[in-house]
């Protein structure tokens, strides 16, 4: 049987990562993976996560399975931090479950749409974070794209969103990243959300919204302001939610999908719908990041030290962006890029060629994703001249 088998090619992304890893140049700089960094190049444990976890393996007493919608203390604080005091959390329209993972929260969306309508196309941004691809049609389902971004002027195609959603159909499902789109770096306002809701309620299309930097842009609140302006104003809608890059629990797997119907009834049966596919995926979710997650949540002094620390994230990135394109624009890289300083969270696109990709990591080192996406957590004091001087030759 296995003879049958081809051989599969490697994800760039992990490739680069090997080349990365082998690479003795001792000025390398890696833009290409996509998880926060800080100053000196790592990705810090928070203090938070630290005592938390202390708390943890002092206090637990079994390790007994978690059943199928997980730790409920965490299901509770997740759906607040999306949703705050919204009135779908009121009046029970909104029932939360925890996943392995935002990758394993899209999954189980992914397979509960294909059970409630196997013949749903899912729409995604051109643009989109390269894996939903794959997870959607591994459960079977269609991909189509949307205008989204417009790597002319670096920044959003809404009039094109706009007509293009106007033309989805009823039953189909639209997925829009929360807040921090990856690999843009471009974001709805709220007035574009507005818009969409009406359209979708016009067509008759439901939202699945990923929201995987819930902090890294605005702040909470303000992350979430999308999701709560359509919880408003649709009947039915799916949120995956991950707490990967948040609470820097990336290896934990740590993510939760979020259920909203016309009612507490519809809610309900929905629900119960989803935990029969979690049955049929994982059977039961892990317990250490979302006990991590619930211990965080559930104290008020870890609340603020988390905040705290979330704060200093969120002004590193913003920070760096403005950075990066004052340092391109002094160091003489040809074009330009203030549009890095008005993006959202950790990605943005360079917007330069193959050919100059290639020679960044060929002669220099500097290792970016083929599309020019670039994590801007992965700059720093000691490699943006580095960085900025290296392209400027490139491109020159």
């Amino acid at each position: 049987m296995f003879d049958q088998l081809q051989p599969v090619p490697t994800d760039p992304i992990l490739g680069l990562m090997a080349e990365f890893k082998a690479d003795n140049n001792p000025k390398k700089v890696d833009l290409s993976v996509g998880v926060y960094k800080d100053e000196v190049g790592n990705t810090p444990v928070l203090k938070a996560v630290k005592e938390a976890e202390a708390y943890r393996l002092k206090n637990e007493t079994s390790k007994a399975y978690l059943g199928l919608a997980g730790n409920l203390d965490f299901n509770n604080a997740i759906t607040n931090l999306l949703f705050g005091e919204h009135q779908v959390v009121e009046a029970g329209r909104v029932k939360t479950a925890q996943t392995p993972g935002g990758t394993g929260s899209l999954r189980v969306a992914a397979e509960f749409i294909k059970r409630a309508n196997p013949e749903a196309t899912i729409w995604v941004t051109n643009p989109t974070w390269a894996n939903h691809m794959s997870i959607f049609n591994a459960a079977g389902l269609q991909v189509k794209e949307f205008p989204y971004f417009d790597f002319e002027t670096m920044g959003l195609k809404f009039e094109e969103t706009k007509a293009a959603l106007s033309q989805i159909p009823a039953g189909d499902v639209v997925l829009f990243h929360a807040c921090c789109h990856n690999p843009s770096g471009m974001d709805l306002n709220l007035e574009q959300w507005q818009t969409v809701a009406d359209i979708a309620k016009e067509q008759g299309f439901t939202f699945l919204i990923d929201s995987a930097y819930q902090g890294f842009g605005a702040g909470l609140e303000q992350d979430a302001a999308g999701i709560r302006l359509l919880a408003n104003e649709v009947e039915e809608m799916i949120v995956c939610s991950s707490c990967s890059k948040n609470f820097g629990l990336y290896r934990e797997r740590t993510g939760a999908i979020s259920i909203i119907g016309k009612d507490s009834v519809k809610t309900e049966i929905a629900f119960s719908n989803a935990l029969s596919v979690i049955r049929a995926i994982y059977s039961m979710p892990p317990a250490h990041g979302a006990d991590i997650v619930a211990t965080i949540l559930g104290s008020d002094e870890l609340t603020a030290q988390w905040h705290q620390e979330l704060d200093e994230k969120r002004a590193r990135i913003n920070g760096l962006r403005t950075f990066i394109a004052e340092k391109f624009a002094e160091k003489g890289v040809p074009g330009n890029f203030e549009f890095i300083a008005k993006q959202n969270g950790m990605f943005s696109f360079l917007g330069i060629d193959q050919e100059a990709i290639n020679t960044l990591k060929n002669d220099y080192s500097i290792y970016i994703v083929g599309s020019s996406r670039v994590n801007v957590a992965g700059v720093n004091q000691d490699n943006i001249d580095y960085l900025a001087e290296s392209l400027a030759t490139v491109l020159k």
